[in-house]
């Protein structure tokens, strides 16, 4: 039997997947997490092997809870199941200790078989994903690889909005650190400025609104 934490921010989807799960012999959800706390609060009783997570969550990101959630049960799989194929996105996930990413777009076999996969410690992407990582490779898209998990996530925080103090809170770090990772991100990324990091920000698809350009 292998026992499944859900670990997305909207309490419909994971009512979904529940469902699906619980049906699927051989599967059984034993519990569910809306933001990555919760998730490591659940994971403090013990009995999850797999986690399947969102990167969209509310305040860290899919990507810093695997990390975080790896680093106190190292021996948890990670499987990631997003609305997002973003090159990036999926390398830092792997980095952070996913063993594998699908898209929401998979059809629940894929799901399936994807979560024995994981399960069993092996790696697993999904045909969209894996294209999205060869034409990035292709185009030589590798900037974002640069950066480590924790200071891709002060990025696309930043890159969000939010603020240094706002980012130290959400991650458990001080404000001081963020303001390290900050310039360290700039040093990796060749940028002189935040506006820099926010251009390349959107140009990697950490966000979601456009840059109008000068002129």
């Amino acid at each position: 039997m292998i026992r499944i934490l859900l670990l997305d921010d909207h309490a419909m989807v994971r009512t979904g997947y529940r469902r699906l799960l619980d049906a699927e012999p051989g599967f059984r959800v034993v519990g569910e997490a809306g933001c990555a706390d919760e998730a490591y609060a659940r994971l403090q009783q013990g009995d999850v092997d797999v986690a399947l997570v969102d990167i969209s969550l509310r305040g860290a990101s899919g990507i810093e809870a695997t990390r975080r959630m790896l680093a106190r049960e190292p021996q948890l799989k990670v499987l990631v199941l997003s609305m997002h194929d973003n090159p990036g996105y999926v390398s830092q996930a792997m980095r952070a200790g996913a063993l594998g990413y699908l898209t929401k777009e998979s059809e629940p076999a894929q799901v399936f078989d994807a979560i024995r996969q994981v399960a069993a410690g092996r790696r697993v992407l999904s045909a969209e994903v894996a294209q999205a990582l060869a034409r990035a490779t292709l185009d030589g898209e590798q900037l974002m690889g640069r950066l480590t998990p924790r200071e891709f996530e002060v990025l696309r925080m930043a890159a969000a909005g939010d603020s240094p103090p706002c980012i130290a809170e959400r991650m458990h770090l001080s404000p001081k650190t963020v303001l390290n990772h900050m310039t360290t991100i700039r040093r990796k990324l060749d940028a002189d400025n935040d506006f820099q990091l926010l251009r390349l920000a959107v140009r990697h698809g950490l966000v979601e609104f456009p840059v109008v350009e000068a002129g």
